[in-house]
């Protein structure tokens, strides 16, 4: 005869108190529920025991993870990880007591439920839709290095309606396989919104034998733009790499912007007006 455990192993990792009642008295789910060996996950709703995650908040509303915690599970870049998990579950599905969550209400794909986690572009959709403009962005330039190709992108994107469709289109359209990091999305994503063209993702700068590859250019203005994360220079090689680096680049004639995580993210109007005043000058 299955114990509990291996009964839920079969049914997937959950069960309902209906399901386990057939194969077992209440009295002895009750002993098992209070020795650890399964776990009450919600009302009527009983699972193998750990650690609560994402993954078993899903299990406990029947849901998928999604949006926002589908996007740590799929490694995309966010600014900050959710407080709650985001689960979405069936259209029609009554709302029910579980763990803490954020529910979102939507058609799931077989494939989708049986993974208890939206697809790729799925996860990238429905984060648009909640997300800034230059989170956006950076969670779809992001996806293209994980497998998404832009046109499936673009696809879904335009199957979309309602809320965040309009500009799930457009971010789609600016989508970049070029852009190497999330504050380098987050930069372009700022120019974008204020209207400065003229700005490429990693542009390739030659000068003579040595070449550099820079975040975001400008050819004409020769305007350099760095986004520097929280990365620092591990040893004296690397910092003087890094000075050559920008030598170079000067003595080739261009000037070179570096912006910090925070300025990026807290003082864009800065941002831009130093960019807008470099471009001046340049021109």
């Amino acid at each position: 005869m299955e114990s509990l455990p291996e009964v839920l192993a079969r049914l997937g990792g959950r069960a309902s108190f209906a399901e386990l009642t057939q194969v077992t008295s209440k009295r002895e789910l009750a002993t098992a529920v209070r020795a650890g060996d399964v776990q009450r996950l919600a009302k009527g709703v009983y699972g193998l025991p750990g650690p609560s995650t994402d993954h078993h908040v899903a299990v406990a509303y029947d849901g998928v993870v999604s949006h926002l915690s589908a996007a740590l599970a799929w490694d995309l870049p966010l600014v900050a990880p959710p407080k709650k998990p985001h689960i979405t579950v069936p259209k029609k599905r009554r709302p029910r007591s579980g763990p803490p969550a954020v529910l979102h209400w939507a058609a799931i794909s077989a494939e989708d439920q049986s993974r208890r986690l939206t697809s790729l572009v799925r996860t990238v959709t429905d984060c648009v839709r909640i997300l800034s403009f230059g989170e956006a962005l950076a969670v779809a330039d992001s996806s293209l290095h994980h497998g998404l190709t832009r046109q499936e992108l673009i696809t879904a994107a335009a199957a979309m309606r309602g809320i965040g469709s309009t500009k799930a289109r457009e971010v789609a359209a600016l989508a970049t396989r070029g852009g190497e990091s999330f504050l380098e999305s987050m930069l372009r994503a700022l120019l974008i919104a204020n209207n400065i063209e003229g700005f490429e993702p990693q542009v390739v700068v030659q000068r003579g034998w040595f070449s550099a590859r820079v975040d975001l250019g400008h050819r004409q203005a020769m305007v350099a733009l760095e986004a520097e994360g929280y990365e620092f220079h591990g040893s004296s090689r690397d910092f003087a790499a890094d000075c050559h680096r920008y030598d170079e680049l000067v003595a080739e004639g261009w000037l070179v912007l570096r912006f910090t995580y925070h300025q990026v993210l807290n003082e864009p109007a800065w941002v831009i007006a130093t960019i807008r005043e470099a471009l001046a000058q340049r021109r």
